[in-house]
């Protein structure tokens, strides 16, 4: 595997891992549009192949440090970079080159040679592209959930056109030609954006007070972020038990393949015959074990009809796709707006999404617990067996 293919399989992890809930717009998928981005001026402005290197492993760690918080990512991030280095003993990297070309995306550095402008172009490709609205929505739920404080829209499209039209600018000859023209469309919608909200701040005292009242009745952060990391650590329970699942499947298939292909076939000699119990009491522990495991790591999913009459009446989980996927998408889409239009509603669905989830944790752990049990006890019964069996003769 080359370093590349090493780093961007470390970085995955690190995002998975160790990223809070709350960054959800820098995120693995942020720093590989960023990657893409390098790749393609790479190829607009002729960079040989080392120097290309070295900015995609900068690409690739530019914003790892936010696993420990926004404040002074870069150094954290050149810091990760380093350690990477060396817990892969990788000696033929300039790594003075990417840490300087990591720390070239702070947003006030003004880039000197043409690694550095690929970096704090590529590091604002996001602007060109279509889907830039979802991704600047997600920019200010970050902002608003880390600061615990709210901005308004109009607020923060004006910042977003301050930005756009005089504090960013694209430094390389290709983007110039062929980000910028897509960056103007970008700031024309901004602006078409920006008027409809000041039209819509001009609205009447009485839609005022109708929206300060939908706005007190919308689920509160503290509930949400409750939700958001309880689930989160549900999930990653789930990957545990997977992962500890997958390791005895693994050592029991491997006792398994040495018993049928080294062992059992020189059990018809007679000189052996002491060794039949021991192996096969070996071989059926693990295959009862693998039984446990399988049993744990099965997957269920519900095989009741779910109509539109038990969604109206909320007695199905919409949440869970078991559910769902036997819905009409518009059936799906209107029980998914009247989810969200109803606070009590949406809270008594994620309780028992949560519940339910809850149990399928109970079962697989309990199935786990057998399997590492019964693990136990074969490899002390086979291997007293096998020393039983040594002793008499």
């Amino acid at each position: 595997m080359d370093i590349l293919a090493k780093a961007e399989a470390y970085i995955f992890n690190l995002f998975k891992y160790k990223l809070s809930a709350e960054y959800i717009y820098h995120d693995y998928l942020h720093t590989l549009r960023v990657v893409t981005a390098l790749k393609e001026l790479i190829k607009g402005e002729n960079i040989p192949e080392t120097e290309a290197e070295q900015l995609l492993l900068a690409g690739w760690f530019h914003d790892s440090g936010y696993i420990y918080g926004s404040s002074n990512h870069e150094e954290k991030s050149r810091d990760l970079f380093l350690d990477f280095i060396r817990e892969h003993d990788i000696r033929n990297i300039d790594t003075d080159t990417v840490s300087r070309l990591i720390l070239a995306t702070k947003c006030n550095h003004e880039p000197y040679d043409l690694l550095e402008k690929c970096m704090k172009d590529a590091d604002f490709y996001h602007f060109t592209l279509e889907n830039y609205g979802d991704l600047c929505s997600l920019l200010k739920e970050e902002f608003e959930t880390v600061a615990n404080k709210e901005i308004p829209d109009l607020e923060w499209c004006r910042e977003n056109i301050n930005v756009l039209t005089k504090k960013q600018y694209y430094y390389t000859d290709y983007a110039k030609a062929n980000w910028q023209p897509k960056k103007e469309k970008t700031i024309f919608r901004l602006r078409e954006n920006f008027e409809k909200l000041q039209s819509n701040k001009k609205s009447t005292n009485k839609e005022l007070k109708e929206k300060k009242l939908e706005k007190l009745e919308r689920p509160e952060r503290g509930i949400d972020t409750l939700f958001r990391v309880t689930l989160n650590n549900h999930t990653q329970l789930s990957a545990i038990a997977d992962s500890k699942a997958n390791i005895l499947l693994s050592v029991n298939s491997i006792i398994i393949s040495i018993s049928l292909t080294a062992i059992i076939p020189k059990l018809d000699n007679p000189s052996n015959a002491h060794l039949i119990i021991p192996t096969f009491l070996l071989l059926f522990f693990s295959v009862v074990t693998i039984v446990f495991t399988i049993m744990a790591t099965k997957p269920k999913v519900s095989s009741n009809t779910i109509t539109k009459e038990d969604i109206q009446s909320h007695k199905a989980n919409i949440l869970f796709f078991g559910n769902f996927h036997q819905l009409a998408l518009q059936d799906f889409n209107e029980a998914m707006n009247d989810l969200m239009k109803d606070r009590g509603y949406l809270y008594d669905t994620l309780i028992k999404d949560l519940y339910y989830l809850g149990l399928v944790l109970n079962k697989k752990y309990k199935m786990l617990s057998i399997s590492y049990t019964v693990f136990m006890i074969g490899i002390i019964v086979s291997v007293s067996a096998f020393c039983l069996a040594f002793i008499k003769i």
